[in-house]
């Protein structure tokens, strides 16, 4: 039987792993589906105690289901066990696994879009303090990244942070502190919702940046939110949320399907056009 993956998320409509994935599957030649399952959080223990009754190899996981899926599974990789939260399930003996490969595909993005970034990065502003934010932070530490500034508009959730990563020195700040903020930041990243299509805007001044500033958006719809665009018309360096979202994807693939998939200009030129048609 030729492999079957999924993605599970209430709601799960828009997601565009479906794209990706039948885009690797089509260009490797390989045999093999991958499935939109719209899961509601009271129905989500029954589906993962049945993936492999389902006959899926594994799938992947986004809101709201991350932290509970990384509850349920019986292996989890060191990341993931930092985070607390997986994207990425496969089954492995019979035992439900599960990755986190978010922090990976936020490195990867950064490393294609800003070759050698880490090298003159010493400050990092993070804006936000939710699930996407411990998997930044995490990633610049992973990196090196001696300071972070996280700025929040809730105190206690960067506090549930700092307290999450002990080791990193993070300094809480809420939006009237930004501009002091920026005035010697080397990295700013949001991993707000904010200046999504849908969600309010993202409305900060980014005249304080330094010229050697480098603006990082996970937000991919739209494809260059309002923050990149002040960025670059300042001639700032950007990476925003698509080449995220496309690499993150890759290490599932090839658990499932057993290929390493290539993010390729042509996928990303698909996958823009399909969230620029219904940005």
């Amino acid at each position: 039987m030729s492999p079957r993956a999924f993605v599970i998320g209430w709601p799960i409509s828009h997601s565009r792993s479906p794209l990706i994935h039948h885009y690797w599957l089509e260009q490797l030649g390989l045999p093999g589906s991958y499935a939109r399952v719209p899961v509601a959080p009271p129905d989500l223990a029954t589906f993962l105690a049945n993936i492999a009754v389902l006959g899926f190899a594994g799938g992947n996981v986004t809101l709201p289901h991350k932290e509970k899926a990384f509850a349920a599974c019986a292996v989890t990789t060191p990341v993931a066990q930092r985070l607390k939260a997986v994207n990425t399930l496969w089954i492995e003996g019979g035992q439900l696994f599960g990755d986190n490969t978010d922090v990976a595909g936020f490195l990867a993005s950064l490393d294609a879009d800003v070759p050698d970034w880490d090298k003159s990065v010493d400050k990092a502003v993070v804006l936000g303090a939710g699930g996407a934010a411990r998997g930044i932070v995490y990633a610049l530490h992973s990196r090196g990244i001696r300071h972070i500034a996280l700025v929040n508009r809730t105190r206690s959730r960067g506090e549930d942070l700092q307290r999450q990563f002990p080791e990193v020195e993070i300094d809480l700040a809420d939006f009237a502190a930004l501009p002091a903020l920026l005035k010697d930041a080397d990295l700013l990243v949001n991993t707000t919702s904010l200046g999504m299509v849908g969600q309010p805007p993202l409305d900060i001044d980014l005249a304080p940046l330094p010229a050697k500033a480098i603006v990082a958006d996970i937000v991919y719809a739209p494809l260059e939110t309002a923050l990149l665009r002040q960025a670059a018309a300042r001639g700032l360096r950007t990476s925003g949320g698509l080449g995220m979202l496309l690499y993150q994807a890759a290490p599932g693939f090839a658990r499932w399907f057993g290929r390493e998939p290539q993010v390729t200009p042509d996928l990303r030129a698909r996958v823009a056009a399909d969230i620029a048609g219904k940005s």
